[in-house]
């Protein structure tokens, strides 16, 4: 009973009709984060790899290239660059962000060292190059390479605006969509490439995916306040604790009085934290509604991504898609 109710989530239909493909895709991954000198590469990486993701990003590949009609080999390699990609960037993330849990497991900075972390994310990010090349494509080099630049941009951006409480709405927009949605674009708009779909499919799916991580990085925000850590593997406050100036905060702070105001200085600006913080900022957030507020543009997001989809021909991945958009808003109660 409960294995049917599984199979019902979109990743789970999804993960069904591509199941063939992410057999190939998980042994590539497996035989190219191999080394032959160095075995701490593949040691550290099966932990992340295989920690029980749900591989989203390599089977939006998948299905963006299935959608457009396509039989030929290199939507697998493309869908292993995303996953290294991905890959490389959780390493490097959980050295920045000092975390100690990723998918409820302990990080591979705290299993190993940073040293190990940051130099295994940047055999990924070769291997992931090695990869695309590959394909033959110059285009799909392009987006990829492109879509790497973009993450580490917003990655950066985000150390300065994170503690700033004059980032704005727009900030933090072009924040996510560069640590996040860059590489849901990427990861539909190859798929769409390799199979050689016209202009304005491309651009579609394109659409669909930028909207998708952008939903998809606004529910993460927001799961940190409100969600459950055995269904997260996060701890709730972890952004707020890690001084991260996320979208509800930022709206709180929009409506904030002079001393809801220094209360925010206080705890995210200059980081000093006492008990009871963490269920204040909550009650300020609350009070604002700025919780319900940050679902709705979820939720809006999501609808753009649905949006995007409509011009494309009837498929069964077109409507696992759809109902993808959805179920990445519903994880929030």
């Amino acid at each position: 009973m409960d294995s049917a109710l599984e199979i019902q989530k979109p990743h789970d239909q999804l993960a069904a009709f591509l199941s063939d493909d992410m057999v190939a895709v998980n042994a590539l991954i497996r035989d190219r984060m191999a080394s032959e000198h160095a075995p701490r590469i593949p040691e550290v990486t099966a932990h992340l790899v295989e920690a029980g993701g749900k591989r989203l990003r390599p089977m939006m590949t998948l299905a963006a290239a299935h959608m457009c009609g396509y039989d030929g080999p290199f939507h697998v390699h493309l869908a292993a660059t995303v996953e290294f990609i991905h890959t490389a960037t959780l390493l490097h993330d959980d050295v920045v962000d000092e975390s100690g849990q990723r998918r409820g497991r302990p990080t591979a900075n705290l299993l190993w060292d940073n040293k190990s972390s940051v130099l295994v994310g940047d055999y990924l990010f070769s291997r992931s190059f090695q990869l695309m090349v590959e394909t033959g494509s110059l285009r799909v080099l392009d987006i990829l390479a492109n879509a790497s630049a973009t993450i580490a941009e917003g990655e950066v951006l985000q150390l300065t605006a994170a503690q700033d409480l004059a980032t704005t709405e727009a900030i933090y927009l072009q924040v996510v969509r560069g640590k996040t949605a860059a590489l849901f674009s990427a990861a539909t708009e190859v798929g769409g490439v390799i199979a050689g779909a016209d202009d304005a499919t491309v651009q579609a799916l394109y659409d669909y995916g930028d909207a998708l991580g952008v939903s998809f990085q606004i529910v993460d925000d927001l799961l940190d306040y409100q969600g459950q850590a055995a269904a997260t593997g996060k701890n709730i406050g972890d952004d707020f604790r890690e001084r991260k100036l996320t979208l509800p905060v930022i709206k709180a702070i929009a409506l904030a009085d002079a001393e809801e105001r220094a209360f925010w200085q206080r705890t995210i600006e200059k980081g000093v934290q006492e008990d009871g913080d963490l269920d204040h900022a909550l009650t300020l957030l609350n009070t604002h509604g700025t919780l319900a507020a940050t679902r709705d543009d979820a939720l809006a997001w999501a609808e753009k991504g649905k949006a995007a989809l409509d011009g494309l021909p009837d498929h069964p991945v077109k409507q696992m898609l759809i109902d993808l958009a959805d179920y990445v808003v519903d994880r929030v109660n």
